[in-house]
């Protein structure tokens, strides 16, 4: 009887100690960011109170777009389309521009990485053009391309280079040296040294510029595509600006957060399947 009681009694502290653990996980991932958000919108509503000419409530704001909610896909006309097509169409941008500019940054950070040389060369160049503004290269676009769409890909490209360069040749130059010299003893071939040692060594690094730089990216894509006009989030958040539509200014900029937001995650967990470490929130 004695044992019985002491194996309930543990059985008993280990309930209570889950249903706290519990607890504070609630409180943490529902209660905490539930109270923020609920702080945003009684300031929002604040402000709208004080503003009444302009700025609508939170709740006319959510009545104000029920059918972009409902209905993000709709097509309408040629100019009349679903914020589910906008975002689309900014996504596409971003991804492409992104894409190719990690097929040249990763490489140019391997080889600054790796050459003292390389480093001396393009250190100066990366430097001076690294807090060049992104819109800054957009008139350089348009006259290359005399498109909207090229060139904001080529300004989501450029802008998008450096932090990944950066990065990279960070993690190269870090590797250890005791491992580069085992290499030399066992008379590894350089390529291979790149591929079993250099690459994975460097993975974190390199994921932490490529998120960086993806940031960005969906960061300039919005204030690009407020300039280029066309079709894209960021056209339809000026649009409609322009319109004095503040209810659909609000809805975009909710969209705009939610998919920058997707967007760090699933990097995150690419870099967790690629690297096989547990990912690490920005």
């Amino acid at each position: 009887m004695p044992m019985m009681n002491l194996a309930a009694v543990f059985a008993a502290i280990a309930q209570a100690s889950w249903n706290r653990t519990k607890l504070f996980m609630v409180r943490d991932t529902v209660v905490l960011p539930a109270l923020g958000f609920l702080g945003i919108l009684l300031l929002w509503w604040g402000v709208a109170l004080l503003r009444r000419d302009l700025m609508p409530t939170p709740w006319e704001a959510l009545l104000s777009n029920l059918d972009f909610i409902l209905h993000p896909f709709y097509q309408r006309g040629p100019g009349d389309l679903g914020v589910g097509w906008l975002l689309l169409a900014s996504l596409r941008r971003v991804l492409i521009g992104f894409g190719l500019g990690a097929i040249v940054a990763i490489p140019i950070g391997f080889l600054v990485g790796m050459s003292r040389p390389m480093m001396l060369a393009l250190n100066p160049v990366i430097q001076i053009f690294k807090p060049v503004s992104p819109l800054a290269w957009l008139p350089i676009a348009l006259a290359i391309f005399n498109l909207a769409d090229p060139s904001a890909i080529f300004v989501i490209f450029v802008t998008s280079l450096w932090p990944t360069i950066i990065n990279t040749a960070l993690g190269v130059s870090s590797v250890s040296q005791d491992y580069i010299d085992v290499a030399r003893v066992l008379e590894m071939p350089k390529w291979r040294q790149v591929i079993k040692i250099i690459l994975p060594a460097s993975l974190p690094y390199i994921f932490t510029g490529l998120r960086i730089s993806l940031g960005i990216a969906w960061l300039v894509i919005v204030a690009v595509e407020m300039l280029t006009g066309g079709i894209g989030i960021g056209f339809f958040v000026w649009d409609e600006w322009s319109r004095l539509n503040l209810s659909s200014v609000f809805l975009a900029v909710f969209i705009i957060g939610i998919t920058g937001l997707l967007l760090d995650f699933a990097m995150g967990q690419l870099q967790a399947w690629v690297t096989h470490r547990r990912p690490v929130n920005s």
